[in-house]
C-alpha cells in the first residue's frame, strides 16, 4: 500500500540515462558551470528588454540578445525568413500527428551560417527565443565539428544543448514532440522522440535547481503548469532517492 506513495522519476529509464549521459558530455564541451552556476534565462524584460514587433529589425536585435547568451559572435550569424504554407495536420498509420513543418533552421554555407525563422511563429516571443536558442545550439555542436549532424539524438542533443545553455524555461513550455514521429531508443523498447518532450525538459531543469541547492527556485513561477509538474515530481524523486548518473559531488558514492 505504502508503495503508492513511491516517488516516480518523470522520465522513462532510457531518456533518463540519456540525459544525465549528455549532461556528462555537455560539461566536457562547454564547461560544467555554465549549466550550475550562470543565471537561468528568464522571459522577462530584464533579459529581454525590447518587445518584438514582428519587424525584422526587431528579430535580429532579439537574434543578437540570444546570441550572447550562448557565447556567439553575432557576426558568424545570418537571418533569415520563410513562410511554412503546408499546415496540413498529416498523422501516422496509429492516427498520431506528424510534424506540420519546420519553426526554424539552421543552414551552414561554408563561409557562413544562416538561421531561419517561420514567420507565422513569431507572434510568440517565448517560442521565437527558444527556436533562435535551437537552431544556435545547431551552430555550437555541428557549426564547431562537435557532432556530425547524423547521430540518432541529433535533434534532442540541440534541444538539451539550448537548455544546456539557461533556455530550458522556453523550450519546455513549448516543446516540438510530435509522438507520430517517435522512433526506439537503441537497444530498448521504449519510444524515443526526435525532440526533447516536456518530461523530458523537467528532468533537466531539476538538475539545475538540484545543483544550485535550489529546493523551489523562483524560476519556477515561469513554468507552464504541466511543466511545473513534471518539475516538482522530478525534484521530489531526486531529493528522496538521489537517483542521477550527473550528480553533485555531495551525493556522489
Amino acid at each position: 500500500m505504502f508503495g503508492w506513495f513511491k516517488p516516480q522519476c518523470p522520465v522513462d529509464p532510457a531518456a533518463k540515462q540519456w540525459i544525465e549521459d549528455r549532461l556528462h558530455w555537455l560539461s566536457k564541451q562547454f564547461g560544467r558551470d555554465i549549466f550550475t552556476r550562470r543565471a537561468m534565462i528568464l522571459p522577462t524584460s530584464e533579459f529581454f528588454p525590447e518587445q518584438l514587433d514582428g519587424t525584422a529589425e526587431a528579430v535580429r536585435r532579439l537574434l543578437d540578445q540570444v546570441c550572447d547568451y550562448m557565447d556567439v559572435s553575432p557576426d558568424r550569424v545570418e537571418l533569415d525568413f520563410f513562410t511554412n504554407r503546408n499546415q496540413l495536420g498529416l498523422v501516422n498509420d496509429a492516427g498520431k500527428a506528424l510534424p506540420s513543418g519546420a519553426a526554424g533552421l539552421y543552414e551552414d554555407q561554408g563561409d557562413r551560417r544562416v538561421i531561419h525563422l517561420e514567420t507565422n511563429e513569431l507572434s510568440n516571443l517565448e517560442a521565437v527565443i527558444g527556436t533562435i536558442a535551437h537552431e544556435l545550439s545547431h551552430l555550437r555542436l555541428m557549426g564547431e565539428d562537435r557532432v556530425s549532424g547524423d547521430e540518432f539524438d541529433n535533434e534532442l542533443l540541440t534541444d538539451l544543448t539550448a537548455t544546456f545553455f539557461g533556455f530550458g524555461l522556453f523550450l519546455g513550455n513549448h516543446p516540438r514532440n510530435w509522438e507520430g514521429s517517435y522512433s526506439k531508443w537503441p537497444g530498448t523498447q521504449l519510444q524515443c522522440p526526435e525532440y526533447m518532450s516536456l518530461p523530458m525538459y523537467a528532468w533537466v531543469l531539476c538538475h539545475s535547481a538540484w545543483w544550485r541547492g535550489q529546493e523551489k527556485p523562483e524560476w519556477t513561477k515561469y513554468m507552464s503548469y504541466d511543466l511545473r509538474a513534471s518539475f516538482r515530481q522530478g525534484m521530489r524523486y531526486l531529493r528522496k532517492t538521489g537517483d542521477s548518473k550527473f550528480a553533485p559531488p555531495a551525493r556522489r558514492g
